[in-house]
């Protein structure tokens, strides 16, 4: 079968296009639209088994190399135009076959790298926020209090930025990789396309919210045992905390994304 033919999509579509294209005849052929049609059932099964295929980079890979083998062999055998064995022939069969799976190879590492990035830009801001509270948590700073004006102003600017960035991270994570219960009974026949997520928002939000809390427990028990930071820098690091400590983990976030992209950049 012919999985692409059967979505009506070329075969160098993108995951965007084919999940747009499973859905458009999803919601054509659905047996629900179609009163239990025996055939249109039969065309809708044929569309759900491509899309298995096709919607997963890896398994795509592993479907194009199958039929880029079967049609190179098919060639050497003599069922295509082309099908000689002279040593040109050849030559010219071995190049297409090679150019066309260092394509198939070259788009699963594309969409792999796509998934991977967008999933750090949500690992790193979350693990650096937890990170930030244990450590802000058990030191104390008190930099925004022994500033002068403009430190504070640089505080506080770098502290809304901050906050604005985070929240900007975590929303973008939020629809990407979570689902609202609210919003299950959505389904194929929904002329909004509602992504397959992995995890809930009242998971995930849970998640957030005790791993913060966590984080400051803990900062907070390994600071009441270790004192050295408040007793060798006493002007910048206090023995008890202070408001001023939420202005830290947004700013430390801030950061290591900013560090985080600048590393892409250098590597891309």
């Amino acid at each position: 079968m012919n999985y692409y033919e059967t979505l009506k999509v070329s075969p160098k579509a993108s995951n965007s296009e084919i999940k747009s294209a499973y859905r458009r005849l999803a919601r054509k052929l659905h047996p629900d639209k179609n009163n239990g049609s025996e055939q249109t059932a039969r065309a809708f099964a044929g569309i759900a088994e491509a899309y298995e295929i096709l919607g997963k980079p890896k398994e795509r890979a592993i479907y194009d190399q199958k039929v880029l083998q079967a049609q190179y062999n098919g060639s050497a055998n003599g069922d295509s135009l082309f099908a000689s064995e002279n040593t040109h022939a050849r030559r010219w069969r071995q190049m297409v076959y090679e150019h066309r799976y260092n394509e198939i190879i070259d788009r699963m590492i594309a969409d792999e790298r796509r998934e991977s990035m967008a999933l750090q830009k949500i690992i790193f801001p979350t693990v650096g926020l937890f990170v930030s509270t244990l450590v802000v948590a058990m030191f104390k700073p008190q930099f925004f209090t022994n500033s002068a004006i403009i430190g504070k102003i640089i505080l506080v600017s770098l502290f809304i930025a901050g906050v604005i960035h985070l929240v900007g991270r975590i929303r973008d994570a939020f629809e990407k990789y979570t689902y609202n219960e609210d919003d299950l009974h959505e389904s194929i026949l929904d002329e909004n396309e509602p992504a397959v997520k992995p995890y809930s928002r009242f998971a995930a939000g849970a998640f957030l919210i005790i791993g913060i809390l966590a984080s400051f427990v803990v900062g907070m028990v390994i600071g009441n045992y270790i004192e050295f930071a408040s007793i060798t820098v006493p002007h910048m690091f206090s023995a008890s905390l202070k408001p001023e400590f939420v202005f830290y983990p947004p700013i430390f976030v801030l950061f290591v994304d900013l560090v985080h992209t600048f590393a892409l950049q250098v590597e891309h």
